[in-house]
């Protein structure tokens, strides 16, 4: 155990890189997006150990700072940019149908009634007006639970 202590001493670039790819590789398994910036930060530390010998607290001490910094700036500043994302979750096939258009089915009972878009029928609730007759366009303005809300289309 001491000669494994020794080793990791006498090579700190070897050990934050390690950690490094192991951060990252946990963060591609879970997709969390948590696990990148510690992964960079031990990136960060492993470089700094070449250019400046620091004994290890300082090192972790870096690491510590570096993490919590820029998990905090990229969650501030970088949420949903760095996926791609355009505010809502791609695999959410409800949200993505925000401003298509369609159709009723039938006349709407009050608010509330079923409307046809991209080949499926999906309940559905008036953002505007009391009443839509069967077949009349709509246009999806949002989501609420499994409900689209519509309204008549211009």
């Amino acid at each position: 155990m001491g000669d494994l202590l020794d080793l990791a001493v006498a090579n700190p670039f070897w050990v934050w890189a390690g950690l490094g790819a192991a951060l990252l590789a946990a963060e591609m398994a879970t997709g969390s997006g948590w696990l990148l910036w510690p992964a960079a930060s031990a990136g960060v530390v492993a470089v700094l150990t070449l250019i400046a010998p620091l004994p290890w607290l300082q090192q972790t001490l870096v690491f510590a700072v570096l993490t919590i910094v820029t998990t905090f700036v990229a969650r501030r500043y970088f949420t949903g940019q760095l996926a791609g994302q355009a505010g809502h979750d791609i695999n959410d096939n409800v949200a993505r149908l925000i401003g298509h258009r369609g159709k009723a089915v039938r006349a709407f009972a009050g608010r509330d009634g079923r409307v046809f878009i991209d080949g499926k029928e999906w309940a559905a609730e008036l953002d505007e007006g009391d009443a839509l007759a069967a077949g009349a366009p709509i246009e999806v303005t949002g989501v609420s639970g499994s409900r689209l809300r519509v309204r008549p289309a211009h």
